[in-house]
């Protein structure tokens, strides 16, 4: 009578971690492990009387499935980077173009207003299209917004969108939240690798944990950019971000309340493009009773919208006066 038992073969490579950190013997166990899991066999034995040299290949014994089921899928094509917007304002390709991101969208809330569950993402993106409508009344400045809708973007499309559109000055917005209801004001924020405070950390965490939730973990994805930062250009890029921060806190100060030390530093991974100043403005806390009733008003979001539309024009003319 055949045995009904199928002799499994494991190329060393496979093993080849598993043995240098638990030993051969070990590694044969964890391999009919890891089968039994994967549903490759229901019953794994380790077969001795198999010859197994050392570097060629490692054999056990397994009793075959009951079952056995196969799933075929068609893959799609590999998908095209994200779109680009439109830019909107004067044809005069001259004239700096500033990339204005509204925070979180699809899936994505952001932070869920305990005061009438107001969205992050819905004020956020109101906020933005009040800036682009205040620029492109002004005519000095054309604009293009990272999305004008109710649409997801990882961190990495959004500053990617800036730099290949040539942004001169990249902003993204969003709301803060605390544990503390009393804690409110907006706060501009600008890239270090070293956080400013505690806080700053943890807003960085937050922030930045928006791709793991569609899987992807930018993190340790970006070590090119992060090493891009000893680069002259980078040094610039921060300088120009910092500036811009400063000048933002200045002409936004009449009509936006910030709180106390409102220029702050944190590793944000949609602050990262290396050529392209970019700045994270925190419009307030949607866990603050009066933030969010300002914010989710039409008078509140204009407010908001003036102060950086100010700034974002004076920054362009004293970067022209200086040219």
């Amino acid at each position: 009578m055949a045995d009904k038992n199928y002799i499994w073969s494991i190329s060393k490579a496979l093993l080849h971690k598993a043995y240098l950190s638990c030993g051969r013997y070990n590694a044969v166990l964890l391999t009919a492990l890891l089968m039994l899991i994967h549903g490759s066999a229901h019953a794994a034995v380790v077969d001795r009387s198999v010859p197994s040299p050392m570097f060629e290949t490692v054999q056990f014994r397994a009793a075959p499935p009951k079952k056995a089921y196969s799933v075929k899928m068609q893959l799609g094509k590999p998908q095209p980077s994200v779109a680009l917007p439109k830019i909107a304002g004067p044809k005069d390709l001259k004239l700096p173009l500033v990339v204005i991101d509204a925070g979180h969208g699809g899936h994505d809330p952001g932070t869920v207003s305990p005061h009438g569950g107001v969205y992050e993402k819905s004020v956020v993106l109101a906020v933005t299209k009040a800036v682009r409508a205040q620029l492109l009344a002004g005519g000095r400045v054309r604009v293009a917004l990272t999305r004008d809708t109710d649409k997801y973007l990882l961190l990495e499309e959004r500053y990617g969108i800036a730099r290949r559109l040539g942004a001169d000055l990249f902003i993204s917005i969003h709301a803060d939240a605390a544990s503390n209801p009393l804690a409110s004001g907006a706060s501009v924020y600008t890239l270090s690798e070293v956080a400013s405070d505690r806080e700053a950390a943890k807003l960085a965490a937050r922030e930045n944990r928006g791709d793991i939730i569609n899987g992807v973990h930018l993190g340790e994805a970006n070590r090119d950019v992060s090493s891009i930062l000893i680069d002259l250009t980078q040094r610039e890029t921060m300088k120009e971000s910092s500036d811009f921060a400063k000048l933002l806190v200045r002409e936004g100060e009449r009509l936006i309340k910030f709180r106390a030390n409102p220029h702050r530093f944190a590793s944000l991974v949609v602050l990262k493009a290396p050529d392209t100043a970019s700045v994270l403005f925190e419009s307030g806390y949607m866990t603050n009773k009066e933030d969010v009733a300002l914010l989710a008003s039409r008078e509140g979001q204009t407010n908001v919208a003036t102060g950086i539309a100010n700034a974002i024009e004076a920054h362009f003319a004293r970067k022209s006066a200086r040219e």
